[in-house]
């Protein structure tokens, strides 16, 4: 039986993740600030087949805390799935939120690394993956996008990256890049203002986390010689944003 680490595991994409892998016959750490979500999922899927790491991804003294308190037969991870991660605030640079901005520098990039980093060797030793969550963000700017979106074009470089140095290793490097999917991102990046969020997905027929949740299972479980590098989703109502033009 396989083990995966999914950071990000009460809500969204990660919560639906951990469902897809445990039907599939793996086994899932799921990693969060929520316990009260954890403690939800693990009572839904089952204590053999999910194991709750509760800590803020950012905060490495309590990670490295979690993972040394795994239970023996949850520490031979086999796919690691950086999918926590944020956007705050929607105001152009020049008006933004300085914390916000290294907020989400903190938990899309460095903690991401950092995470990656501790569990790398390991990883290495099993021939295991990885699979990072970027958007399409990465690609097609927006206004109000600023440093969201560049942390998510590193998360996507450093795929690329990690595929380079990981040559000849037998670990698999993959970039998921969702467009519009409903789950609580736009809850938090406007603190908690659900009507801005019902605007935004209002008869858009979005992607749900359970579609992102099955990519990342089917991605996990080709055969080992394949490598999907970069892989783009949006959902049909969405396509690339114009030019804006600003007129005199």
């Amino acid at each position: 039986m396989r083990t995966v680490l999914i950071t990000g595991g009460t809500s969204g994409i990660g919560e639906a993740a951990a469902r897809a892998f445990v039907a599939a016959g793996w086994r899932v750490i799921a990693t969060g600030r929520r316990k009260e979500r954890l403690d939800a999922l693990v009572a839904e899927l089952g204590t053999d087949k999910v194991h709750p790491a509760v800590f803020d991804v950012r905060d490495e003294a309590a990670r490295d805390a979690a993972l040394e308190a795994l239970p023996a037969e949850f520490r031979a991870i086999d796919l690691l799935i950086n999918n926590a991660g944020l956007a705050l605030g929607t105001a152009p640079a020049q008006s933004a939120s300085l914390d916000q901005w290294k907020t989400m520098i903190d938990t899309n990039v460095t903690a991401l690394v950092s995470l990656t980093r501790k569990l790398l060797p390991a990883l290495v030793e099993r021939m295991g993956a990885i699979i990072n969550i970027s958007s399409v963000a990465a690609t097609y700017p927006y206004t109000g996008g600023n440093v969201y979106g560049g942390t998510k074009a590193f998360v996507h470089q450093f795929s690329l990256g990690l595929r380079s140095d990981l040559a000849g290793t037998g670990v698999r490097v993959t970039s998921i890049e969702p467009g519009m999917v409903e789950t609580e991102f736009t809850l938090v990046r406007t603190e908690g203002n659900q009507e801005a969020s019902d605007k935004l997905y209002g008869g858009a027929n979005p992607m749900t986390g359970e579609d992102i949740a099955n990519t990342l299972l089917w991605v996990a479980q080709l055969p080992p010689h394949l490598n999907i590098n970069t892989l783009e989703l949006m959902p049909v109502s969405q396509s690339f944003a114009g030019f804006q033009v600003a007129r005199s």
